[in-house]
């Protein structure tokens, strides 16, 4: 009985997910590609969600307890629905072993492969967030550091949430690419640097194709993320949204600006 109760309290973050991949697949193609396979991952990722909250892993044996009960399904997954590159990298990358190492890595914050980068994260994201605010209890934080409260990760977009009141505006909340919490953070601040100079901030735009997304960048440390204003799309869901944000992102490639988190599909 009690399985069921919560399945049915944390059912709906998976389903506002699930329904707005579906509705961007139909809506951009240009990113296809990175929402088919998240379509695939979201079954895995709930259901690693949901097995979590009710086992409550420690967080010392968390790379051990991803490995055994969720990197499988996230390599089968791949396979099914990801590029035919990544699809054999990661059947490669699973038969070779050694993945706990992969997931320590990603939660030390360490730099690795993109494979094995991708495989960790995709498979230890949903279990910390089920883990919410001891999922700092498993993880190193990022350096420099300033992220993520509970976790100390990097935050991979911002987002501005509808107020519900006309006249005010809510505040500027970042989200985390490691654990999915999310903050409050000044408006006109790096999140990466801390610069806080006007001149020094700026916004690029695709006001036509994607009005509801952008990219918030530094010109002192040429990093920057993508923001998910939710007062114009009340729709959006921003880690699912963020991912559309791909021509944003080529732009600012090409303009010499690194992403301060790039996201699942490490763009």
């Amino acid at each position: 009985m009690e399985q069921v109760e919560t399945a049915r309290i944390v059912a709906p973050q998976w389903a506002q997910r699930r329904r707005r991949t579906a509705q961007l697949l139909a809506r951009w193609p240009h990113a296809e590609e990175m929402l088919r396979l998240y379509e695939a991952l979201l079954d895995t990722q709930e259901r690693a969600f949901l097995t979590a909250l009710d086992a409550r892993p420690s967080p010392r044996d968390l790379a051990a307890y991803v490995v055994e009960r969720v990197i499988a399904d996230v390599v089968d997954d791949t396979v099914a629905a990801g590029p035919a590159a990544l699809a054999e990298a990661a059947r490669e990358r699973f038969l070779a072993g050694g993945l706990d190492v992969a997931v320590q890595h990603w939660l030390d914050a360490g730099s690795q492969s993109a494979v094995d980068e991708y495989l960790a994260r995709a498979a230890s994201a949903p279990v910390l967030e089920a883990l919410g605010p001891a999922a700092g209890e498993a993880c190193r934080p990022a350096s420099p550091p300033g992220g993520c409260p509970r976790c100390g990760g990097r935050p991979q977009l911002s987002y501005l949430p509808e107020s519900g009141e006309a006249l005010v505006t809510s505040p500027r909340r970042l989200l985390c690419g490691r654990c999915h919490g999310d903050w409050v953070h000044e408006r006109m601040t790096c999140p990466a640097c801390g610069e806080r100079s006007t001149d020094k901030l700026s916004i690029h735009a695709d006001a036509e194709g994607l009005p509801h997304l952008r990219a918030e960048a530094c010109e002192s440390c040429h990093r920057y993320l993508i923001a998910v204003d939710l007062r114009r799309e009340p729709a959006a869901v921003p880690v699912v949204d963020e991912l559309a944000a791909l021509p944003i992102d080529l732009y600012m490639r090409e303009r010499g600006f690194t992403k301060i988190a790039p996201n699942l599909m490490g763009v």
